[in-house]
């Protein structure tokens, strides 16, 4: 796969729009302000072909890039406080939406801020991805903010915070120093590559 072959393709704001599913889809999500836009730009050698922002809840679409044959698809960040209820349920409808369809989505990243518990919607959103039997890993962004002993205790709290934990693939990862983003390419690459 060649990593540095992305372009924008389209966004939308409701499912209606959404393009037609003719390839494998790899989906980013998670909160807002996690770093969805920064893990894109770093595993595709951009600055900022996905558009960062400092103001969470700005990402109101979903964002598909092209990448050789497949998508990878930019979900609208969940849980800020200060959205509106109805913008709000037209994203969690949007997600949900996306999420249940019967698009080839091969791989979903879950995206938490390795700083903090999981919050209500992170655990809402695992949940969904396990009862959904969707394949997906958990990415742990901005692994650089915390030193290797607070790191570890964070890891062994999310053991306990996140539902099975033990049966799931998880990464830590820091767009600022690039650590980890081989081994995400490694997995997606695995995902959409059938073996032989």
């Amino acid at each position: 796969m060649n990593w540095n072959n992305a372009e924008f393709f389209t966004s939308f704001g409701s499912l209606s729009q959404l393009p037609e599913a003719d390839r494998p889809e790899i989906a980013f999500s998670g909160r807002s302000n996690v770093g969805k836009s920064s893990l894109i730009n770093k595993l595709i050698n951009r600055k900022a072909l996905a558009r960062v922002s400092s103001m969470p809840g700005k990402t109101v679409t979903i964002n598909f890039y092209k990448l050789d044959d497949i998508y990878l698809a930019d979900l609208p960040g969940y849980g800020y406080a200060k959205t509106a209820k109805g913008l709000k349920r037209s994203w969690s409808d949007l997600i949900g939406g996306y999420l249940a369809s019967d698009r080839e989505i091969d791989l979903v990243l879950q995206l938490i801020d390795i700083r903090h518990a999981p919050s209500a919607d992170d655990i809402q959103m695992i949940n969904f991805l396990i009862d959904s039997e969707l394949p997906f890993i958990i990415v742990f962004t901005k692994a650089d903010k915390l030193g290797a002993n607070a790191r570890k205790e964070r890891m062994k709290a999310f053991a306990e915070e996140i539902p099975q934990f033990e049966d799931i693939v998880t990464v830590e990862f820091s767009s600022v120093t690039g650590e980890s983003r081989d081994r995400l390419r490694e997995l997606i690459e695995s995902a959409v590559e059938p073996e032989e």
